[in-house]
């Protein structure tokens, strides 16, 4: 049986890597994140990575903190390819050839982000992770994780979460929240549910380019929703 999905992007928050820690990164969730990604390498899936940066810095209020927001945007950035490198080394570990991008440049430790290198390393079947967000302030993961989807002509995103799917509203609040099992783009825009920031959401609807949200921590959902199983979320056109 064949893969239903030949090329995707999964977008990770920081925060899923923090595992049942309050901060940093559990290295039994890195582990199994690795394992989960090999698999469907295996099956022929090409596979890029978009991970946020929240488990080591979130934009903080500047009030508060003083620090303005576009520097904090850019110290959420380099947290972005910390995280990045931690899942290389662990995808490295189990024999699984990967290449981390960055949108800032920093040669010592990532490739510049360059389109046609990425895609050409895609189709040699190494894992690419993209780091460092679109490399420009006021832009979250969500919409670097959007863009390179688009560019790399990816067949869907997959959000690795938390929770297994879009609600209606918070299931960890909210014991009664109804799953969707499929949500249109306009729907969730008029349930205000959010799926992604308005600046992600609008690239995928704008370009068409479906969504998954799903739960990345319970083993073998990615290796399901790749074989066309029904997990987590889809939204579509």
């Amino acid at each position: 049986m064949q893969p239903k999905y030949k090329r995707i992007l999964l977008k990770l928050s920081g925060e899923s890597l923090m595992g049942s820690r309050n901060y940093g990164m559990d290295p039994e969730v890195l582990t199994q994140y690795a394992e989960d990604i090999k698999g469907i390498r295996e099956l022929g899936v090409e596979v890029a990575v978009v991970i946020g940066g929240g488990n080591i810095y979130r934009g903080m209020n500047e009030a508060a903190t003083g620090i303005e927001r576009a520097h904090g945007d850019y110290m959420g950035m380099l947290a972005t390819v910390i995280n990045g490198m931690a899942l290389q080394a662990a995808l490295e570990k189990i024999g699984v050839y990967t290449r981390l991008q960055s949108a800032i440049k920093m040669e010592q430790i990532a490739e510049p982000y360059i389109r046609r290198r990425a895609i050409r390393h895609l189709e040699k079947m190494r894992v690419v992770i993209f780091g460092a967000g679109t490399g420009n302030p006021y832009f979250t993961t969500d919409t670097a994780g959007s863009l390179r989807a688009i560019e790399i002509q990816a067949d869907v995103i997959l959000k690795g979460t938390r929770v297994d799917g879009i609600y209606d509203s918070d299931p960890e609040k909210n014991p009664r929240a109804k799953k969707f099992e499929t949500i249109s783009f306009k729907e969730c825009i008029d349930k205000n549910l959010r799926v992604m920031d308005m600046t992600a959401f609008t690239l995928c609807m704008e370009n068409n380019l479906p969504i998954i949200v799903f739960d990345m921590n319970k083993s073998g959902n990615l290796e399901d929703l790749v074989m066309g199983k029904k997990v987590g979320t889809l939204v579509t056109g």
